[in-house]
């Protein structure tokens, strides 16, 4: 409920960050925090606890302190300032500059970032302070957002996610590759050390070593653009734009064609690469034909080294207009080749969802995480589990079948 003052009266139960920061305002700035992890920024727990000390001696309700409290403490390097940028402006509102303003509180269940005034009491002397520091609630319409099912957002509430999923960040799990290089620690490298013994005349010398090259596995997502995954088409496809401009990272669209789309979504530009991406699918709102798409795929790219090693994602509701037989069998030979095979669902988030659809019962016994796909959380989450992150929470195969 916001006061008269337009702060935020905190919920019965809830605690507090450090001493100092507002009412309720330590939920919300751990939920920037996490969407800042979802963008690939490296967000200890360290980190957070001195980003809430900072903004707790700062002033709580100014957002520029709050910008500026995070970017010191948050960003660990220059290449981390424009997803810094970025997700702040989608997270708390864009703002032409980071002058500290009063923001009015916004009618629920929508939360706005609300400031207690800061200036001189109107009506006294110019310039006076105020009898103590500045009162102020953060909440963000983000962190509501995060959670709500994308079917059921208005249009305001999809430009937002828009501005999400463009800073998001999407790696594969870490592999070791057959190049080395030059390491201060790890197996000695017999070339090196025996060249350094031979510029310097057979006299002693450090021993020369190396250590094994790791490198991001490579992400493949399939994207379901048929008419029962509308809902979801444009918010899946986005997040899979953010990840092809991570790198290493390869789609495709499934519908009653398969069409391979990686080069339509490596435009900068959201909105270019999701009209370009228009431009070059024939099949949106079809059928699905799941096994023999599968099947072409594995045929022209994935027994070729595509999926060879890489971590495969399925963004579909398993709706399977063809043989669940056929889907059956593509899945396992995609087993045998990928790394890691995840599945997922939007529909999974649904109270009473069970996989009885018939393709769905079909892949998921070569399924190796199968998560949900309806939200910005659940995204964030399936990024996780690509990641390879422990804190991922999927349902692996074996909870599955319990």
């Amino acid at each position: 409920m916001g006061t008269a003052d337009g702060a935020v009266d905190r919920p019965p139960g809830t605690q507090g960050g450090p001493p100092g920061t507002p009412l309720g305002a330590d939920a919300v700035l751990v939920g920037f925090a996490r969407a800042l992890r979802a963008a690939g920024l490296d967000v200890s727990t360290e980190r957070l606890y001195a980003f809430l000390r900072a903004v707790a001696v700062l002033r709580p309700g100014m957002r520029a302190d709050v910008y500026w409290a995070g970017r010191a403490t948050l960003c660990g390097g220059h290449d981390d300032l424009e997803r810094y940028e970025r997700v702040f402006a989608a997270y708390f509102g864009a703002r032409g500059d980071a002058a500290p303003r009063r923001v009015r509180a916004a009618p629920p269940p929508r939360l706005r970032l609300t400031v207690r005034e800061a200036a001189g009491v109107p009506g006294g002397p110019a310039g006076s302070e105020p009898a103590g520091p500045p009162t102020a609630t953060l909440a963000s319409s983000a962190e509501v957002l995060r959670h709500r099912d994308v079917a059921e957002l208005d249009t305001a509430e999809r430009a937002q996610l828009r501005c999400l999923l463009a800073a998001f960040a999407l790696h594969g799990q870490t592999r070791r590759t057959a190049r080395r290089r030059p390491a201060r620690r790890g197996d000695v490298d017999p070339r090196r050390t025996v060249r350094e013994l031979l510029r310097r005349g057979g006299e002693p010398a450090r021993l020369r070593r190396h250590a094994r090259v790791e490198r991001p596995r490579r992400v493949v997502l399939l994207v379901d653009v048929s008419g029962s995954m509308a809902p979801y088409a444009d918010a899946l496809l986005r997040f899979a734009h953010a990840a092809v401009r991570a790198g290493r990272t390869e789609v495709f669209t499934i519908g009653t064609r398969l069409t391979r789309t990686t080069r339509e979504l490596s435009h900068r530009d959201p909105d270019l690469a999701m009209a370009a991406l228009a431009a070059a699918v024939p099949d949106w709102r079809g059928g699905t034909r799941l096994g023999e798409l599968l099947r072409e795929f594995l045929n022209r790219w994935g027994q070729r080294g595509m999926a060879r090693g890489a971590v495969v994602v399925l963004m579909s509701d398993g709706w399977e207009r063809g043989d669940p037989e056929l889907l059956g069998a593509q899945m396992r030979r995609l087993h045998a080749l990928a790394h890691q095979v995840i599945w997922a669902n939007p529909r999974k988030a649904r109270p009473g969802y069970a996989p009885l659809a018939a393709g769905m019962a079909a892949a998921l016994p070569s399924v190796d995480a199968f998560v949900e796909g309806h939200s910005l959380a659940a995204l964030e989450r399936l990024a996780a589990v690509v990641r390879g992150a422990a804190d991922g929470a999927a349902v692996v195969k074996g909870a599955q079948r319990a």
